[in-house]
């Protein structure tokens, strides 16, 4: 094999390489330039069942997903490049699948629902006031499993909110 051909295998997947690096991040997140902080506000808590931890968890949840999929840095002030507020609106169990003799519950679904407030301080077009809803199935009773659904659901809400804002989804 001659030289230029051994250094044209070398040379074509630096080249795809380099390309893609532009193109695709690992998070899809797309954070403005020009923005280096954020901040988020304790969600309150105002739905009808109220679970004690579930404000702080949800809150805690959502600043470790920017902190660990962002390059932004926490601050405690209302001086914020992008903010983030709202409340929890919804808590619910309720029956996902009945069946047998007595029409039991087969199954039951916890659903949480929040109302998110995202202000962006450097581009405002890219501010949104939106409700995001999750659940998760479970089968057993609700006491046992609790607080392991609901840090389930908060991974997937916080997902969804940090994409909202900073994926464009």
């Amino acid at each position: 094999m001659n030289k230029a051909i051994r250094s044209l295998i070398l040379l074509i997947p630096l080249i795809f390489f380099q390309q893609s690096c532009g193109i695709y991040k690992l998070n899809g997140a797309s954070i403005p330039e020009g923005m280096n902080t954020f901040n988020v506000e304790i969600f309150e808590n105002s739905a009808p069942i109220v679970v004690p931890y579930l404000s702080q968890e949800l809150t805690e949840s959502l600043k470790e997903r920017i902190r660990s999929q962002s390059r932004l840095n926490q601050v405690s002030n209302g001086e914020a490049d992008a903010a983030f507020e709202g409340r929890i609106t919804g808590y619910s169990i309720a029956p996902a699948a009945v069946g047998g003799q007595n029409d039991m519950a087969q199954a039951n679904r916890l659903t949480i629902s929040v109302n998110v407030k995202y202000v962006d301080n450097i581009n405002p077009d890219n501010s949104f006031e939106q409700t995001f809803t999750r659940f998760k199935d479970f089968r057993d009773a609700i006491q046992s499993q609790e607080q392991q659904l609901i840090r389930d659901i908060n991974l997937m809400l916080t997902e969804d909110i940090f994409n909202r804002a900073f994926a464009n989804w």
